[in-house]
């Protein structure tokens, strides 16, 4: 289990650090941090690859990867948008403007990005994070977990306190954070 979850926390790091790129490339307004409050991993991302390295092999080709790799990284995407849309009431993206979008959750463009990056990901970075994934001790990986847990935990009670993903901004996030527990103990 500890294997699986460190390709989750790798992959969502990547993927936040991709998201950081590409906001900066397209000069986007929005560069806050986004996701999760503290840690700097986009869930999404996690998913997606770690559900990818489940499904594929060293010994399959990259038509085959970028094919699987565009089809679960669009469902999660798709998946992981509409429960953040059902549970918490927040957009952390919206597709809406390019066409063939679906509902602005996900759209043809994205989804052949997300499957030539998939395939080149579990082409070049899987083998390597797989034989590190044998040597992280159990230990190691429960402390990480608790991490995770707690910061999912933070950040989920901030976005159905305030439906606002600008909060996850480690600044307000934090200040927010702090002005409530002053608010109770006053």
């Amino acid at each position: 289990m500890s294997r699986w979850f460190l390709y989750f926390l790798t992959y969502s790091f990547l993927g936040y650090c991709l998201e950081k790129l590409f906001a900066r490339a397209v000069r986007s307004p929005e560069r806050v941090r986004k996701c999760l409050l503290l840690l700097p991993l986009c869930p999404v991302y996690g998913l997606a690859m770690t559900v990818c390295a489940a499904l594929t092999g060293p010994a399959d080709g990259l038509l085959y990867l970028a094919l699987v790799g565009g089809a679960v990284s669009t469902a999660a995407e798709y998946l992981v948008h509409l429960f953040y849309d059902r549970a918490f009431a927040v957009r952390f993206w919206d597709y809406s403007g390019i066409p063939g979008h679906i509902e602005g959750r996900i759209c043809p463009q994205f989804a052949l990005i997300w499957g030539v990056l998939s395939a080149l990901a579990l082409r070049t970075i899987q083998p390597a994070l797989a034989q590190l994934a044998g040597r992280i001790p159990a230990g190691g990986s429960f402390v990480l977990w608790l991490v995770f847990a707690a910061d999912c935990v933070v950040s989920g009670a901030l976005l159905l306190e305030k439906r606002d993903t600008q909060l996850l901004a480690l600044g307000p996030g934090l200040a927010h954070i702090w002005a409530s527990s002053q608010s109770r103990t006053s």
